[in-house]
């Protein structure tokens, strides 16, 4: 497929990953503005990502229409790999000389929070856009955001407080044993006094298939 570069200059703010240049992304080009493409992720705020976020930002290109979300291998990358290859492997590295179908470039060192709106990925707004919306569900969880990152994030904010009375919190964790990570750290405890509700590790709300239909 052709390749679309994206250089995201800058470092992140707090309580900005992944997540959020993913949306910023798909907010400006669209649902379809990667169409059958790959997208490659670079610039310094990428070099700052962790995996997670990085995992995150390859899940969901295909919200834009992509093939594939790729990334350049450096040692956060192999750090990760080394312990959880099951064979040999490649590095595979884009050619210095590689020609794109576009380069799209963001400044992200003021980049906010970023929301989706309804119904459509590609409606998303700055969080200080959003206001005086009223919510009866939370889902924390699913592919993109059920890592132990983002429980601990989760748990950071929740702790000491109650979800509000007429609100559904669910938290599904994104594979069993980053569920036993968060009962070992003490986050589920953490949801739970907060009254949420722990999931087994599923497919859900997005796809409309399990917990929180």
């Amino acid at each position: 497929p052709p390749s679309i570069k994206f250089v995201y200059h800058g470092q992140l703010p707090k309580w900005v990953g992944g997540k959020d240049l993913i949306l910023h992304t798909i907010g400006d080009i669209g649902v379809d503005g990667a169409l059958y493409s790959a997208m490659e992720f670079t610039g310094e705020a990428i070099d700052g990502l962790p995996m997670d976020g990085r995992f995150t930002m390859s899940n969901m290109a295909i919200e834009a229409g992509a093939k594939v979300g790729l990334f350049n291998v450096d040692g956060k990358t192999l750090e990760y790999v080394k312990d959880r290859a099951k064979r040999a492997f490649n590095v595979v590295k884009g050619d210095k000389d590689a020609q794109y179908a576009k380069v799209i470039e963001y400044d992200v060192s003021k980049l906010e929070p970023q929301v989706a709106l309804p119904h459509i990925p590609s409606n998303v707004k700055p969080v200080s856009q959003v206001k005086d919306v009223e919510i009866d569900q939370v889902v924390i969880g699913s592919c993109t955001n059920g890592r132990l990152s983002d429980l601990r994030v989760a748990a950071r904010i929740l702790r000491g407080n109650k979800v509000k009375q007429g609100v559904r919190l669910i938290v599904i964790p994104a594979t069993q044993k980053i569920y036993l990570e968060a009962v070992q750290e003490g986050l589920a405890m953490i949801f739970i006094d907060a009254g949420g509700v722990v999931s087994t590790p599923t497919c859900g709300p997005c796809l409309g298939g399990h917990m929180g239909i």
